[in-house]
């Protein structure tokens, strides 16, 4: 705002200097003190107007200027045409074009972008394919025969074994069942065992499979596959033949989310969801417990 106020103030200052030398001009010719050749003093006052007339323009147009920058509209009246005759034509009021406005980026280019980002991102895979349900499917139980067991060094409660799962070399498993389940009984057994959780190490020795057990605070025994059963044979549960994950994933708790729907009948059978544990179509049981639960 203070380009503006020198601007009027400039303009006012040139207005009263123009009408001084008008005054001037009138009082020399009144009192007759004009010589007769005037025209050099003419010319210089002419010069003189001119210039000024000029300054006040160019102050005019920078006033327009900052207050066009400043958003005020101006309002400019066309000039008048000179006639004898004619009467004063009124103005016409025309407003100022505003700054041009920088372009916004244009549809086309942001559709492109778009696509660009999309195929960028890997193909997304089927929920079914990446998330399967958390069932019995999921877990890799077999047959095992325990060839030996023997107490873990380090740990008092927890048995060394030594398991036939079917495969090329047996695997070593630690269970926690010395308090349950005397060191005589863990020779030379059939039992259900899981095979694909993740080895854990237990006080230094490394777990690659678990007993699957009927299970109370109480008590614990070893479930027992049917007579006729071998080392590496599956267990299956009619209505859940989906394929065994290669490797359970801790993070994801997919034991922890099946575990609680087994169950030990009344009859003694081991059950999923009510559905029975089989093993070359015979049931998988336990040598006692009924109605508990199955680790």
């Amino acid at each position: 705002m203070s380009a503006v106020r020198v601007c009027t103030t400039k303009a006012v200052q040139i207005d009263t200097v123009l009408e001084q030398l008008r005054q001037h001009v009138l009082n020399l010719r009144n009192k007759g003190t004009l010589v007769k050749d005037t025209s050099a003093y003419k010319k210089q006052l002419l010069a003189e107007n001119e210039r000024l007339k000029k300054e006040v323009e160019d102050l005019k147009q920078q006033l327009i200027d900052v207050e066009t920058m400043n958003g005020r509209k101006q309002f400019m009246p066309q000039p008048k045409k000179e006639t004898c005759n004619s009467a004063p034509s009124k103005p016409v009021v025309t407003p100022v074009a505003a700054p041009p406005v920088a372009p916004a980026s244009s549809a086309k280019a942001e559709k492109k972008k778009a696509a660009k980002k999309q195929q960028a991102k890997p193909a997304q895979q089927p929920k079914g394919a990446a998330n399967p349900p958390a069932d019995v499917s999921r877990l890799d139980m077999r047959v095992g025969f325990i060839r030996s067991a023997k107490l873990h060094p380090d740990a008092d409660g927890l048995y060394l074994e030594e398991i036939d799962c079917g495969e090329s070399a047996p695997r070593q498993v630690i269970s926690g069942l010395v308090k349950h389940i005397p060191i005589e009984q863990m020779q030379q057994r059939p039992c259900v065992i899981l095979c694909n959780l993740k080895p854990a190490k237990m006080r230094g020795i490394m777990s690659h499979a678990m007993v699957m057990c009927a299970s109370t605070p109480e008590k614990v025994e070893i479930l027992c596959p049917p007579s006729g059963a071998k080392p590496g044979d599956k267990v299956t549960v009619e209505g859940f033949s989906g394929t065994p994950d290669q490797q359970l994933n801790p993070k994801k708790k997919v034991f922890e989310a099946i575990q609680p729907d087994f169950l030990v009948s009344p009859e003694g059978n081991a059950l999923y969801k009510g559905v029975e544990w089989k093993i070359n179509g015979e049931c998988v049981t336990a040598p006692s417990m009924r109605g508990c639960g199955i680790k």
